[in-house]
């Protein structure tokens, strides 16, 4: 079981609904910044800037309806990153042939060690036609599919 920080709300750090903000010196300039930590993670999701006080030097405090729209801006951000990230590893492309329509996906497995990638071709129906490994620098085009099935499946690279 994770051990959750405690809920705090204090003018510079709120902790709370798996978040916590901290209002920090921006290193850029003379003004204020909020970092956005998910509970569990070593790094900010987001960091953006905050404004000001009263007094023009010190940051505004944080407060309750601030930090409801940090958590909602930061979980928005940090959603559309596994997105974009979930399309850059599983890409597909359909295709049409001379009898059918085929689906061609390439699914990445990024790892620090041994990063790995498959090609594989699918029919109207969904049944696997043919399946490789290739090189997860493999680029997924219209015209990289195309070959693929034009060769007979054969491995890229290899004709």
């Amino acid at each position: 079981m994770i051990d959750l920080p405690p809920k705090t709300q204090e003018p510079r750090l709120w902790r709370g609904d798996g978040w916590t903000a901290q209002v920090i010196k921006n290193e850029d300039d003379d003004g204020w910044a909020v970092a956005m930590i998910k509970d569990g993670e070593p790094e900010p999701a987001l960091v953006g800037p905050w404004t000001m006080g009263r007094d023009k030097k010190n940051p505004k405090p944080l407060d309750g309806s601030a930090f409801i729209t940090l958590v909602k801006t930061a979980t928005e951000f940090v959603r559309r990153h596994e997105q974009q990230l979930h399309a850059t590893l599983h890409q597909s492309v359909v295709i049409s042939t001379a009898s059918a329509q085929v689906t061609v996906c390439l699914d990445i497995v990024p790892d620090d060690d041994n990063p790995s990638a498959t090609l594989s071709a699918m029919d109207e129906a969904g049944e696997l036609l043919a399946q490789v490994r290739v090189s997860p620098s493999f680029q997924l085009k219209r015209s990289s599919a195309v070959a693929w099935v034009e060769s007979g499946f054969a491995r890229p690279g290899e004709r």
